[in-house]
């Protein structure tokens, strides 16, 4: 077992070159390997290396910058250098190394900024997982923010990587310092924030500058490598979100054999603002997936799914989970499953987790009211179904399937209604 442990902490050597070269025709883009002077625990020294390992312990892994070339393909002109958010984080920007950062540490980073540059026209937080998020949320402050995030999915945040829109202070601090995290990002962290974090000696804490202008990257498109096992290469342009504002979203409706179909109730302004929000952090979730939002704040997601109908049960049993979680951890200060455990042991009593299941069951985890928000169309009703017995309020989804008009109908026999409205494109991420 120590042997295991130690390979988490092994920073392994690479062998990738400290350049590379991609050539599209007669066009060519350069790429820097990015590597840090970091202290070495092991020998009190700096060290200079690059990313410790790549998804696993034994592979090795690199991290390159853009740092030459202009790229234009079908009139498509491509993110240029100079624009550098993860590619180009320095040893200024490493205020904190941690175990040294390894792929999924920067791929996470890397994703919760592509959440947060659509959010940054408030205070907003996004902790990350695995490349997803746990929670994302906006606020009156970055700790309001934060700690919507974070009671959004205690448990999944353990050893998440957090990314705020605005500097970190003092307050917001003092809440990550009493978690467990493997990444703290934020454009800029204000006198006396780091000693706290740093009492966490493997925590990552990194400066992004360019947080600020994040909002630029929105419309940015790069170029997008998917490696095949047999060595061949998928390239794609990167997708760019088309809703901007509540005028983008399409009313629903549909025709079906040659009868009309039309959503009968217009959304709240309060709906489209949290419909805004959905879509925004759908950007950042693996496909197949459905997520429920409400008040700016995510209450339950469901990822990587084959069939939509399931992902929308496994978004409900998540947030289910997490509100009970919740709750519990208000009122006693200790997990939900430490409770039940407790309880199974006869340290405490029973009554006062059947009030929290109580709870969640008539608050329905939170769902009531919520945003239903899928990354692609619904080719039945059943999916639909599942968050209207829950007391969504709202869906937000492509539309295209043939069986539009079953979802449409669908909301329309809802008591009370629900609206719809169709985005015209679909968020796939795989």
């Amino acid at each position: 077992m120590s042997d295991i442990k130690k390979m988490y902490r092994t920073i392994m050597a690479d062998h990738f070159p400290d350049a590379m070269t991609i050539t599209f025709g007669d066009q060519t883009l350069m790429y820097r390997k990015r590597t840090w002077k970091i202290p070495d625990d092991r020998t009190g020294g700096l060290i200079e290396k690059g990313l410790r390992y790549g998804e696993n312990p034994e592979q090795e892994a690199a991290l390159y910058e853009l740092v030459n070339g202009n790229l234009t393909l079908g009139g498509c002109q491509f993110i240029q250098p100079g624009n550098g958010l993860v590619s180009s984080i320095n040893e200024e920007d490493m205020i904190q190394a941690g175990k040294h950062p390894g792929k999924i540490n920067l791929t996470d980073l890397d994703n919760g900024l592509n959440v947060i540059k659509y959010l940054m026209g408030r205070p907003a937080a996004v902790i990350l997982k695995h490349n997803n998020p746990c929670g994302a949320a906006y606020g009156q402050t970055v700790a309001d923010a934060y700690n919507k995030a974070n009671m959004a999915d205690r448990i999944a945040a353990f050893g998440g990587c957090l990314v705020v829109s605005r500097a970190m202070d003092k307050e917001t601090t003092e809440m990550v310092s009493s978690n467990y995290l493997e990444v703290v990002a934020a454009p800029e962290f204000e006198e006396g924030t780091i000693p706290i974090l740093a009492k966490r000696k493997n925590l990552r804490i990194i400066r992004i500058s360019r947080i600020k202008e994040l909002e630029k990257y929105k419309t940015l498109r790069f170029v997008d490598f998917k490696s095949l096992i047999d060595g061949g290469i998928i390239v794609q342009q990167s997708p760019v979100n088309k809703i901007k504002s509540k005028e983008d979203f399409l009313p629903a409706k549909a025709t079906y054999q040659g009868k009309e179909y039309a959503i009968e109730r217009t959304p709240t302004e309060r709906e489209y603002d949290d419909m805004l929000f959905g879509w925004n952090v759908e950007q950042g979730i693996t496909s197949n997936s459905v997520i429920y939002v409400k008040d700016g704040v995510t209450v339950g997601i469901g990822t990587g799914e084959q069939d939509r109908v399931g992902v929308a049960e496994i978004a409900v049993f998540k947030a289910y989970t997490k509100y009970a979680d919740a709750v519990c951890f208000k009122r006693y200060g200790i997990p939900y499953k430490t409770f039940e455990l407790d309880v199974e042991n006869g340290k405490r009593d029973k009554g006062a987790l059947l009030e929290i299941d109580e709870e969640t069951k008539k608050n329905k985890g939170g769902l009531i009211g919520s945003i239903m928000v899928s990354d692609a169309f619904f080719p039945f009703r059943d999916g639909v179904d599942v968050g209207i017995q829950e007391g969504i309020s709202a869906i937000v989804q492509p539309g295209g399937s043939d069986r539009d008009f079953e979802s449409i109908v669908a909301c329309n026999e809802a008591n009370p209604k629900v609206t719809m409205v169709f985005t015209g494109q679909r968020a796939f991420k795989h």
